[in-house]
């Protein structure tokens, strides 16, 4: 028995935060169904590369899922999915503020209807607030925290972040964090709740360190601060062959070990007396040989160093391999690609090893009865 098991989600949201939340939900056993536009359906199913008649980035989300195509303009065609919103757990919606309330799909109305309902809203900026009907993405709300000012490249323009911090961080896993909590208070009160889930709200944690800094009166500065290159014991290094090292020997037994091994100069040992010049003469040593040189030396010790992988050499690492992270897979027919691990523990998990995806509307004629 999966801890969602028997539990039923509608989903109206579209692209990656919703979906990835409840791909999660799927994963630890929750039914889904994925409501879509007649047609087109959810916009990701047209991007490249392709697997099948979707793409593999739908395909990667939505595992598991079922599909129905509906007009929610259409009176006839909201009858039918009436009697799904009536007997859903979970809803979870992703457009602006107003949007579901114009389709009369609001908290308020579904609730009316259907009063255990935990009903979660994932937005950029909140269901309220002076912003909260502002277009934006995962950039935007990293760069309105801070976050964004706080790594620099070396001309001093912020660096473009490579993962999707806001809408994973910020909306997918408080999304699910969030639902889990509501259904627990649900089994107490048996009462339903709204749950506005703001992607540019949830941000704010990945910066504890620099509130922290900020609340003692000394603001966080982009190359200066511990996690923001202004330690030697934090560091990315080029090697002698074009690679990289990174070194993030923090505490004071590791730092010591990692001098020993580098052959930094004892003078050079203290970090905090001068960052720069402990920086400028790691640098050095580590550019003095190759990666794989610093590799072989610091396998057996514990300096927490390593060499930064490209995609390919972290997919074949043994160590990934050994945890089955990409053992499922997902696909259609012949077409199969590995699956998208869940940040689930193996117990809580689906465990079939392999899924589809759901071809747009395949559920109606089961979920609705026919169209």
């Amino acid at each position: 028995m999966l801890p969602l098991s028997g539990i039923k989600v509608l989903d109206f949201s579209t692209l990656l935060p919703g979906p990835l939340a409840t791909l999660i939900m799927a994963g630890a056993g929750a039914e889904v169904t994925k409501v879509e536009r007649p047609g087109s359906g959810d916009e990701m199913r047209s991007y490249e590369p392709k697997l099948g008649e979707s793409s593999v980035n739908f395909a990667l989300l939505n595992r598991g899922k079922r599909s129905v195509a509906l007009d929610l303009k259409d009176p006839a065609q909201r009858e039918q999915l009436d009697a799904l919103v009536d007997e859903c757990d979970v809803l979870v919606e992703q457009f602006r503020p107003g949007v579901m309330a114009r389709l009369g799909l609001d908290y308020e109305s579904v609730a009316a209807r259907n009063p255990g309902v935990v009903y979660c809203s994932i937005s950029g900026y909140g269901q309220s607030g002076p912003r909260a009907q502002q277009a934006a993405h995962d950039l935007n709300y990293v760069a309105d925290s801070g976050m964004l000012n706080l790594v620099q490249g070396a001309d001093g323009a912020p660096v473009l972040p490579p993962a999707l911090l806001a809408d994973i961080g910020g909306g997918s896993y408080p999304a699910v964090i969030n639902v889990a909590l509501a259904l627990f208070a649900r089994e107490r009160s048996g009462k339903g709740t709204h749950l506005d889930i703001a992607m540019s709200d949830n941000v704010y944690p990945f910066l504890y360190w620099a509130l922290g800094n900020a609340a003692t009166g000394t603001w966080p500065r982009s190359g200066e601060e511990l996690v923001t290159g202004g330690s030697p014991r934090y560091q990315v290094y080029r090697t002698a062959d074009g690679r990289h090292l990174a070194a993030a020997p923090l505490e004071d037994r590791f730092w010591t070990r990692f001098c020993e091994l580098i052959e930094l100069p004892k003078p050079l040992r203290d970090a905090d007396a001068d960052p720069q010049q402990a920086i400028a003469a790691v640098a050095e040593r580590i550019a003095a040989q190759p990666a794989a040189h610093w590799r072989q030396l610091f396998a057996a010790e514990d300096v927490c160093c390593t060499i930064v992988a490209g995609l390919p050499e972290a997919l074949a690492d043994e160590h990934v391999a050994s945890r089955g992270l990409f053992d499922d897979s997902v696909g259609d027919g012949d077409q199969q690609i590995p699956a998208l691990p869940l940040p689930l523990a193996a117990t809580l998990r689906d465990q079939r090893g392999h899924s589809t995806y759901p071809a747009l509307g395949e559920g109606n004629s089961t979920l609705l009865g026919g169209n």
